[in-house]
């Protein structure tokens, strides 16, 4: 291949790039999302540059000192298979160090992972379709409710500390919260946020059914009539059987992978992941 090869971190104001190279991609991502993204590791997104045009992205972004996820691999149509994408990956998880990684992959990169010494966890399976009307019920604004029940328990299905991220998601502009309390306790809580088509639910987070069910619908609600994206881990059966319930229809998946062991998570209690680029 001729030409030269550059790899760089994308500034707070590039990050967009990836976010758009995405949205091509057919990954739907929020309006908002770049921003939030940038608030968790400045340096986590790189860039890689053909004789200075933008050739590929990926983000690696290390949430502690045992924990980073990999997402928006991205190599220009164009371009792909001249070796820039390999380039740009073992200079992300050279970022990432000696931490574990987890990723969500398309399935056709499965195997292309393992070789990379990622292990299948589970799959995650997007969920689309335009539900009835919800309503906002018992839930209360999570604006409104201390974040330090949200941080705890978000801590139960995420595998690291993610305060900067979850502040930055909860206030982004479009991005509406919702939480049910039982007593002084958080049982079910989640985000609606505007996205390039209809709007995603995630996180999505319950202690049982009853609760998924109460924020679903004043998600719902709070969405008014646009469309609905919701990923759903597979391994959590009440969460598919309430987006099945609401007439959502499976679109696509992903392998969620990990190399490395990671602290475990309560993944019954997870109905919509947040994201698939940042976990």
């Amino acid at each position: 291949m001729t030409g030269t090869i550059t790899i760089r971190p994308l500034g707070a104001n590039e990050i967009c790039l990836a976010v758009d190279w995405a949205a091509q991609e057919g990954w739907n991502p929020g309006l908002a999302d770049a921003a939030c993204f940038g608030a968790v590791d400045p340096e986590g997104f790189l860039l890689a540059e053909l004789d200075g045009e933008p050739a590929a992205t990926i983000s690696v972004v290390n949430y502690d000192a045992r924990f980073a996820f990999l997402g928006f691999y991205i190599v220009r149509p164009d371009l792909r298979g001249r070796g820039i994408g390999w380039k740009l990956w073992q200079a992300g998880l050279a970022h990432a160090g000696g931490r574990n990684v987890g990723l969500d992959g398309v399935p056709a990169q499965q195997a292309n992972y393992a070789k990379q010494g990622f292990a299948l966890a589970y799959r995650n399976i997007r969920f689309a379709g335009n539900p009835a009307a919800g309503e906002a019920g018992d839930t209360a604004d999570l604006a409104d409710l201390p974040f330090s029940l949200i941080e705890a328990s978000d801590g139960e299905i995420f595998p690291a500390p993610r305060a900067a991220f979850l502040k930055a998601w909860l206030s982004a502009p479009g991005h509406i919260g919702r939480g049910l309390l039982r007593g002084d306790r958080l049982a079910g809580w989640g985000v609606v946020r505007p996205a390039r088509a209809g709007r995603k639910i995630g996180p999505l987070v319950a202690e049982d059914e009853a609760a998924a069910e109460a924020v679903f619908r004043a998600l719902r609600a709070a969405a008014g009539s646009d469309d609905i994206v919701l990923d759903v881990p597979e391994p959590n059966p009440a969460a598919l059987a309430l987006a099945r319930r609401h007439g959502l229809a499976p679109v696509f998946e992903t392998a969620r992978m990990y190399r490395g062991a990671v602290r475990p998570v309560a993944l019954e209690k997870l109905y919509g992941v947040t994201s698939f680029e940042l976990g």
